[in-house]
Parts: C-alpha cells; structure tokens; sequence
C-alpha cells in the first residue's frame, strides 16, 4: 500500500523538461516573427518617409519665399549642388544657406534635417537650381537604395 499511495499522492504540475520545450517553442515563433516584421527595413523605411517629407518641405519653403520676392530665389540656392546648412548653425561656410526661409518662421520654422545626422552643421539634403531654373533638393542619404530627389 506504500507504493500505492505514493503514485496517488503524486505532487500535479510541470516538469522541467516540459517548462524548457515551452520556452524553446515560444522562442522560435518569436524568432520567426521577428524575421517576418525585419525591423531593420521598417526602421529605414520609416526614416526614407521622413526624407521625402523633408525633401518638400524645403522645396515647398523656397517656392514660398520666391512667390514673395518677385520669383528670386534664396541666396543659398546656386547651379552647384550643395548641401544645405542646418537652422541655427554657428557657421554655414562651404553649405548653401537658407536663413533666409526661416527668418521669423515665415517659411519654415526651422530647415528639416536627415533622421541618420542628427548632429551635423549641415542638414544631410542637397539644393540645386539647374541652368533653366528649376530646383532640385535631394536626400543623398536615403536608405535601401531609394532615390529621394524632388524638382520644380
């Protein structure tokens, strides 16, 4: 009767072996979901909509700021491509400078800069204007080999 009861008495609840293979399903299902989602390619996609957004706005600041003055564009705006200097910078040498649009926040409160260079003089964009006068501003730094570039 010893045995018996024993086997009756027997303590309900997980062994070891089951509470590991638990765990070790739960975390391939994690590992697979984590794959699936690839939060490296949502970051830098989220970060490319950022640039995009950017790109406009700087480009829809210039148009605003031309419309104003008789279609004359900011001084910092030239034929040669130049990456654009960040709101506020100590010194803009060797940028395209673009104060002028954010003078009382009249066409921008501030000029965007990249989400990856966050502590740069220069905002990470480029400002072209080509020879028949249409303005280019580009995101040389966009992610997945995205092109980001808009012209009017």
């Amino acid at each position: 009767m010893g045995i018996l009861s024993w086997r009756t008495k027997r303590a309900k609840g997980f062994t070891l072996l089951e509470i590991l293979l638990v765990i070790a399903i739960i975390a391939i299902l994690a590992a697979i979901v984590i794959i699936a989602i690839n939060p490296g390619k949502q970051l830098a996609d989220s970060r490319n909509a950022q640039r995009r957004t950017d790109v406009n706005t700087i480009l829809n600041g210039i148009y605003q700021y031309s419309v104003d003055n008789n279609g004359n564009l900011p001084a910092g705006v030239t034929t040669t491509d130049t990456t654009i200097c960040r709101s506020g910078a100590a010194d803009c040498t060797g940028y395209a400078d673009l104060s002028t649009l954010t003078t009382s926040g009249r066409y921008l409160v501030s000029i965007p800069f990249d989400p990856s260079n966050p502590a740069s003089p220069s905002t990470g964009y480029n400002v072209v204007q080509n020879a028949n006068g249409r303005v280019t501003v580009s995101a040389p730094s966009a992610e997945q080999g995205a092109s980001i570039t808009v012209t009017r």
